[in-house]
């Protein structure tokens, strides 16, 4: 559970009209202080942000859920293209 302290700052912040991330951000700033003071056990500031965003999220911050980094590019190789099968191998599986 967010300290109340926290909760305080990013309710001022949503009040002030600040955007969700902004308001977010406190959460992620705490866990960041949290770390550096060796709290919890989390290594990486990756791990302080995603923890931070979800305790926000479930403060109530409507935050959008997104799928790893943002603006991330797709590679088109790694793109699943599925490949046709040569005739002949489609004639050998089939039972005649």
């Amino acid at each position: 559970m967010p300290e109340k302290r926290v909760v305080a700052r990013a309710r001022r912040k949503a009040r002030e009209g600040k955007s969700a991330s902004t308001v977010a951000g406190e959460f992620v700033r705490n866990e960041i202080e949290e770390i550096r003071k060796g709290e919890h056990g989390a290594r990486d500031v990756k791990q302080a942000i995603a923890i931070g965003l979800s305790k926000a999220r479930r403060a109530g911050v409507p935050l959008p859920r997104t799928g790893g980094k943002r603006g991330k590019k797709v590679d088109p190789r790694r793109i699943h293209v599925p490949r046709v099968a040569s005739r002949k191998r489609s004639q050998a599986v089939r039972p005649k």
